[in-house]
């Protein structure tokens, strides 16, 4: 005998299959709620890290910058120092050169000059004297030719004046100081 089923079977597997379907919706809103909190909390987290290295970067970069900063300030500093090194040592090796100057000024005045001021700035000297006689004033501008240390002798004045009741000349000359070459003695 065959069985009749009278109950609303369909009505039955439709409410089943309802179920399913919200049950699935379920799961996948669930799962998509858990993934997307899984996402932000990875991206959250690199968030985190990258602000940490930017700060480590960052305090980095400005220990960095003050290194530079100190080191250029030395640099600074070793230039100032070298040139007044330069300074010293240019100073100390005119010493002797300054000392030939004036020495052969000394020497190549003739009797009856005399000198009110002498300025020397790098290797122009300026000098302003008095003399007796013009001729003085002549053979003190020859003698300052002749010199191996003075070259270039320029009158640019000469002045009639009274000292001390008598006539002199005073005059403004310029020359030019010059390290004579250096003369090696032939050994016998």
């Amino acid at each position: 005998m065959a069985t009749i089923n009278l109950l609303p079977w369909r009505e039955a597997r439709r409410e089943a299959q309802k179920k399913h379907f919200l049950m699935l919706c379920g799961v996948f809103l669930l799962a998509g709620f858990c993934l997307l909190f899984l996402a932000h909390r990875y991206i959250y987290n690199e968030i985190y890290h990258q602000q940490a290295r930017n700060q480590y970067l960052k305090k980095a970069i400005k220990n960095i910058a003050q290194e530079i900063k100190e080191i250029q300030a030395l640099k600074e500093k070793k230039e100032q120092l070298l040139q007044r090194m330069s300074i010293i040592q240019s100073l100390q090796g005119n010493r002797p050169v300054l000392v030939r100057v004036f020495d052969e000024i000394a020497r190549i005045i003739p009797e009856g000059v005399h000198f009110k001021n002498l300025e020397m700035i790098g290797h122009r000297i300026k000098l302003v004297g008095i003399a007796e006689a013009n001729s003085q004033v002549s053979t003190l501008m020859r003698n300052l030719d002749n010199s191996p240390w003075f070259d270039n002798p320029n009158l640019t004045a000469v002045r009639k004046s009274i000292l001390n009741g008598q006539r002199v000349n005073e005059f403004d000359l310029t020359i030019f100081q010059v390290t004579p070459p250096v003369t090696t003695e032939p050994s016998s």
